[in-house]
């Protein structure tokens, strides 16, 4: 009785999701409130007026009116387990860093506390804080099944390299571990599920689980011999065929810089996926819609150009009709170093393409055999836009979609990755270093902007 007793209560947790305004905050409200925000770019904010920093004019995690809730504990996850309310309405942002890089001013950023005061300030939504760097992955039984039942993920960025083992230096949670945990999100986008944005580092650690994922599936339809319900034997011919097709692309593409460099060869390269940039990109940046390279500009397989193609005019990104709703280039934060190969997500989007083409007809004798989980992979993955510098691509992968198709209703459900920070201002100084902004200069913000459409367009769906 007395655990129980201590799981009704926090010492510093508010249990009613909300700040701003009376009887709380609950998906509904937050959908209804950001719709409000990106209606257009001047109507003022229908929230009470009222500052969400502290009295002493902090903003801070664990001190802050809106930021006390910061899983630091196996105690602090127990308690939000008991409380279920409290992460169903609420997003969850995770920091696999403790700050996204360092700015002119010699400061380290947070940037997790700009998504918390982004959320809250337009669509009084509360944030759920879990720094893995701090505390690793916790209850890893619980861990997915709670992150999947929020409102929304939001992955931060951080300043270490995806390809070097050796910068993810912090105990709790090594490279190994947060790719383990980006894996199981992509594998998370099933029916009534948290929709995950996966910002900076975190789009290149998508990127590189996507390798990852197809690896496995790979490995897993060779080793297998039998499916107990493939009466003849056609379901798994089928899979083995596009298996090996998968590993024979993957093995040999190259990964080749616009200045004719290749800087990787196949999937086991260390740097397929993941690659140092060819300059730094740091401030305000264009984003630009995405265009796939012409056949006769570049070395990348047709049949992996195609598939981007025919899918990107099929389905709908958010991000790039964005662009061309808004009538001129969006301008975003860039600050990052690295960057994701193009030639690795069109090759992931082409496997993944093809792997839910061969399930689709032997859907059941799979969903029956150990190899179920290939039903959770996405369907598609479409680069949606590149950014430009002095008038010339820089990134060409700069943010994507991922799709994932409903075997029975067909219905899409989306996730999103950028390399950008949507939820940087254009002085890349974290919320609590500068001053309070306003709902207006949030509302005339394009990144703001941007990250807004997500959350609404992802929830949603």
């Amino acid at each position: 009785m007395a655990d129980s007793q201590e799981q009704k209560t926090h010492p510093q947790w508010r249990l009613t999701p909300g700040y701003l305004r009376e009887g709380g905050s609950d998906v509904a409200s937050t959908l209804i409130l950001l719709g409000h925000f990106l209606a257009d770019r001047n109507s003022p904010s229908p929230l009470p007026e009222k500052s969400l920093f502290t009295e002493d004019g902090e903003f801070e995690w664990g001190d802050a009116p809106t930021l006390e809730k910061v899983i630091s504990s196996l105690e602090d996850w127990e308690f939000l387990l008991h409380n279920p309310r409290l992460f169903r309405h609420s997003i969850f942002i995770i920091e696999p860093w403790n700050h996204v890089g360092i700015n002119d001013l010699n400061e380290e950023v947070r940037a997790s506390k700009n998504v918390a005061y982004m959320a809250q300030k337009i669509a009084d939504c509360d944030s759920i804080l879990l720094p893995v760097w701090h505390t690793g992955l916790l209850k890893k039984s619980s861990l997915m099944p709670i992150l999947s039942s929020s409102m929304a993920v939001i992955l931060e960025g951080g300043e270490p390299a995806v390809y070097d083992s050796s910068q993810w230096n912090y105990p709790n949670c090594p490279r190994e571990d947060i790719l383990t945990l980006v894996e199981n999100l992509l594998l998370s986008r099933f029916h009534n599920t948290a929709p995950i944005i996966m910002i900076c580092v975190s789009h290149q650690l998508a990127a590189e689980s996507h390798i990852r994922l197809l690896k496995r599936a790979v490995n897993d339809i060779k080793m297998t011999e039998k499916l107990i319900s493939d009466l003849e034997g056609d379901a798994l011919i089928s899979l083995k065929k596009v298996a090996a097709k998968i590993e024979s692309v993957g093995e040999t593409l190259n990964i080749e810089k616009r200045d004719g460099r290749i800087v990787a060869h196949g999937w086991n390269d260390d740097s397929f996926a993941v690659v140092r940039n060819e300059d730094k990109e740091v401030g305000d940046c264009q984003l630009l819609p995405y265009q796939t390279p012409s056949l006769k500009d570049t070395n990348i397989p047709h049949e992996l150009l195609e598939a981007h193609q025919v899918m990107a005019h099929e389905y709908e990104g958010v991000i790039d009709s964005m662009i061309v709703e808004h009538g001129r280039d969006i301008t975003i934060s860039m600050f990052h170093s690295d960057e994701v190969n193009e030639e690795a997500v069109l090759f992931a989007n082409w496997a993944y393409i093809a792997l839910y083409n061969a399930i689709v007809p032997y859907r059941d004798v799979i969903a029956t055999s150990h190899l179920s989980w290939l039903l959770q992979l996405p369907y598609s993955v479409e680069i949606l836009a590149s950014t430009e510098a002095s008038g010339e691509i820089l990134t060409e992968c700069s943010c994507t979609c991922i799709n994932y198709k409903d075997f029975e209703t067909k219905d899409i459900r989306r996730s999103f990755t950028c390399q950008f920070h949507p939820e940087l201002l254009s002085d890349l100084r974290e919320i609590g270093k500068r001053s309070e902004p306003s709902y207006q200069e949030l509302k005339d913000n394009d990144g703001i902007r941007l990250l807004a459409r997500l959350l609404y367009e992802g929830i949603q769906k």
